[in-house]
């Protein structure tokens, strides 16, 4: 028998649980390229780095297409334009400006601080909805209602849309599966293109209505923007508000399940946790290397040779940048498969870098600090009911689908 390729043996659902020791064997082949018209795959840190910054290596989604697609790199399931994370400069550095200019400094710079009470307020809400039972799903009871509910505050919607709004989400986010799009019958089509088309109508009525009474929002901000950049059109708007929602979500909801089953698989820092809500800061930082909510980075493409390590990628190659190996590379950091909170030196990967960095840091830095210092503050005795839990199909965006947790008990 014909020994699976590496390429097809990291992106198979079974080695999902435990990537890491096919990353330690990619890394060994810096630059992997397996078969004609496939992509070329780069595992370590400094040459990620680098590419990250590289202005040819294109984000472009019609680049990527010409390419030829492949089932990570598939469309944002939106029926809206790219969104900026999709284009490339000037145009996504409009576009970024813009949205950055209602989100954070110079214009916005308390924008995300100034919801600490309210993000604190959200999660002792959910927390307290645990009370009463032996045994919790951190995914379904906690890590995937709350940055849905954060983004909704963000955004403006009013609270008492935000259950219609869930709604919505839910099949748009079943969307970016590679394996769900792959095998989705006729219900589920229509299902997503209905929530799609719902949540559009919703967004634009919200949009036209902030534009004519603007609120202190985000929606507002992006609706009736007039800087030097111009204005967003109703269409750059609402990609930019379901990109905030969708990429925004999943990311989270992978970086606080991923952060719970490491804290609970080292008890030791889930103890100095509970005694020490600040350590939650080098937590999140540590586990932005150690178990990255984005594994890999495979929408992007080439627009002129790039000779790297001794290869010459050709012009309009796809390549795929692995930022869970880079994250746990011995060039660049020490002992790197030891989960250490005090490491003095965390420039990880985990947000990515250069023009297209995570824009949504910030916040998503803020919500996992806050959710997993009060998970070790008030869950008693908390335990995994299964290790290693069963994780959800996608390779790109890695963590457990479910994550069920005993406990003696919530405290108050």
């Amino acid at each position: 028998m014909t020994q699976p390729s590496l390429l097809s043996r990291i992106t198979d659902y079974a080695n999902r649980a435990d990537p890491y020791p096919l990353y330690a064997e990619l890394r060994r082949t810096p630059v992997l390229h397996e078969e004609e018209g496939g992509p070329y795959v780069v595992s370590s840190y400094y040459d990620i780095l680098g590419l990250l910054h590289d202005p040819r290596v294109s984000s472009d989604s019609a680049n990527l297409t010409a390419a030829g697609d492949d089932e990570l790199s598939g469309p944002e399931a939106t029926g809206l334009p790219p969104s900026f994370i999709r284009l490339d400069p000037p145009e996504h550095d409009r576009l970024r400006r813009i949205a950055n200019s209602s989100f954070g400094p110079p214009h916005r710079p308390h924008r995300i601080d100034s919801m600490r009470e309210e993000l604190a307020r959200i999660v002792s809400e959910l927390i307290d909805g645990l009370g009463g039972t032996q045994q919790v799903d951190i995914v379904d009871q906690f890590a995937y209602p709350f940055p849905v509910t954060v983004i909704c505050r963000l955004l403006g919607v009013p609270r008492e849309d935000e259950p219609r709004f869930r709604g919505w989400v839910d099949p748009l986010v079943a969307a970016l599966d590679p394996d769900t799009r792959k095998n989705a019958d006729a219900e589920f089509q229509r299902a997503a293109q209905e929530a799609r088309m719902q949540l559009g109508m919703y967004l634009a009525g919200l949009v036209e209505q902030r534009t004519k009474e603007p609120r202190d929002d985000m929606l507002s901000d992006l609706a009736t923007s007039h800087g030097a950049d111009g204005t967003m059109s109703m269409m750059e708007v609402l990609s930019t508000a379901v990109l905030l929602l969708i990429a925004g979500h999943e990311t989270t909801v992978n970086l606080i399940t991923n952060g719970m089953l490491t804290l609970l698989r080292h008890p030791e820092v889930l103890q100095r946790l509970r005694e020490d809500p600040g350590l939650s800061v080098n937590i999140v930082e540590e586990l932005l290397r150690y178990e990255p909510p984005v594994q890999l980075v495979p929408q992007r493409t080439c627009i002129a040779d790039i000779e790297l390590r001794g290869v010459t990628i050709p012009k309009g190659s796809r390549i795929w940048l692995v930022l869970g190996a880079g994250n746990r590379d011995p060039e660049r950091f020490k002992d790197p498969e030891r989960f250490d909170p005090d490491r003095e030196d965390i420039q990880h990967l985990g947000f990515g870098s250069g023009i297209h960095s995570c824009f949504g840091a910030p916040l998503a830095r803020l919500e996992a600090q806050l959710a997993l210092a009060e998970l070790a503050r008030r869950l008693e005795n908390p335990r995994l009911v299964e290790d290693p839990p069963p994780y959800r199909r996608n390779a790109v965006l890695r963590g457990p689908r479910h994550l069920q947790v005993a406990v003696d008990g919530i405290r108050p």
